[in-house]
């Protein structure tokens, strides 16, 4: 018999839902990805220094944040790029309207940087 890893196992588990009968659900990981312009590097530390704890609560993890990038295609606008994973969509999207990222965000949003985010879903 062959032996499945925890995360398989975990995305094979049956759900129930009260008076239903059983299904099976998978639960597919979700990558926050952000391109930025910073304006203001001493406003935008305010908001960077707050945002990896609020990461983390919501189970994220930084993939990549700033280092080396390379534009294959599109404006040349962004030059600071961030890729954060979380267990599930819903997750992630909790996160960024969260309150407490709405509070940090806001040293961003007063002008210190111009960001572009999207959530997707991973395969």
């Amino acid at each position: 018999m062959a032996l499945l890893s925890p995360i398989i196992m975990k995305a094979l588990m049956p759900s129930t839902r009260l008076g239903m009968t059983m299904e099976w659900s998978w639960e597919m990981p979700a990558y926050w990805v952000a391109r930025s312009k910073i304006n203001d590097p001493v406003e935008y530390k305010k908001y960077t220094d707050l945002v990896p704890a609020i990461i983390a609560r919501f189970g994220g993890k930084v993939l990549a944040r700033g280092g080396r990038f390379q534009i294959m295609e599109g404006p040349d606008k962004f030059h600071r790029f961030v890729v954060i994973e979380f267990p599930t969509l819903e997750q992630g999207v909790a996160c960024f309207t969260s309150p407490e990222y709405d509070r940090a965000a806001a040293f961003r949003r007063s002008g210190a940087g111009e960001v572009e985010t999207i959530m997707v879903e991973g395969a």
